[in-house]
């Protein structure tokens, strides 16, 4: 499967994405994930930044708004659409564009700082995205990602909980095997009876080892200068009960990384 054909399953889900998270059901993105991956990322007022896998646009709108000069590319369409219905009703000066991670269309030299939240997992040509980041950020730019933690994101996966219905192990296995596109079905947890009726998101999987993205990291020619397994707080927990499993293993990895300045 390649970038593409991955997309196409991506254009399928971003309506149905789009109305559940802009509802509030994307609840570990907006209590724990992008929270942690924003409280670290470095100051980028009047910097010029590129959103690698935008989607509908939520944490492109979180970076314009912390000052920096943003454009923003999604494979899909539909999201996209999304993005640039929402900049015109709400404008941040984001520049949205369809377009490819594998294949991105600004010159090289051109950006500050790149992000990815959540994306760059779900490309199957990651070395080849990992370049284009790479070439398109000025000498001494950084890029920060976060990505499905692939020590506990694995093939196989089971959440273990107790009869309270609380957490206390997650059962992990088969983490040598890359899977290539292998379709996985999944919906936000704990929606209301009325959005039952809405199709699942069909999401094609691609995993790899921690040492393989390290590994990628540094062919591409990137230093690495900081990670982060973010878990939620005991007062985030008693707020959003749900999130008592990120005390147990780690679901994010967050990653930044510099072009060498010389």
């Amino acid at each position: 499967m390649n970038h593409q054909e991955t997309g196409h399953y991506w254009n399928e889900n971003a309506a149905t994405w789009t109305l559940l998270s802009r509802a509030g059901f994307d609840t570990y993105r907006d209590h724990l994930n992008t929270p942690a991956f924003l409280e670290k990322l470095p100051d980028i007022t009047d910097l010029k930044g590129l959103d690698i896998g935008c989607g509908e646009g939520h944490n492109t709108r979180l970076l314009a708004q912390r000052g920096a000069q943003v454009s923003a590319i999604d494979i899909s369409e539909v999201f996209i659409q999304h993005a640039k219905e929402t900049e015109a009703d709400s404008p941040l000066n984001i520049h949205y564009q369809l377009a490819s991670a594998v294949d991105l269309p600004f010159a090289e030299n051109t950006f500050d700082f790149a992000t990815a939240f959540m994306s760059f997992m779900d490309i199957p040509e990651t070395e080849k995205v990992l370049k284009e980041a790479f070439r398109v950020l000025k000498r001494g730019g950084f890029l920060q990602f976060s990505i499905s933690h692939p020590c506990f994101d694995t093939p196989h996966r089971k959440n273990l909980r107790n009869a309270d219905g609380k957490t206390y192990a997650i059962e992990v296995g088969e983490y040598f095997k890359n899977q290539h596109g292998d379709l996985s079905e999944w919906t936000f947890s704990a929606l209301p009876e009325k959005y039952q009726s809405l199709p699942k998101f069909k999401v094609p999987r691609f995993t790899r080892t921690l040492s393989q993205w390290v590994n990628m990291l540094i062919q591409a020619g990137f230093i690495i200068e900081y990670m982060n397994e973010p878990k939620a707080s005991e007062e985030a927990v008693k707020q959003y009960p749900f999130l008592q499993d990120t005390q147990i293993v780690a679901y994010f990895l967050h990653i930044r990384c510099r072009k060498p300045a010389k």
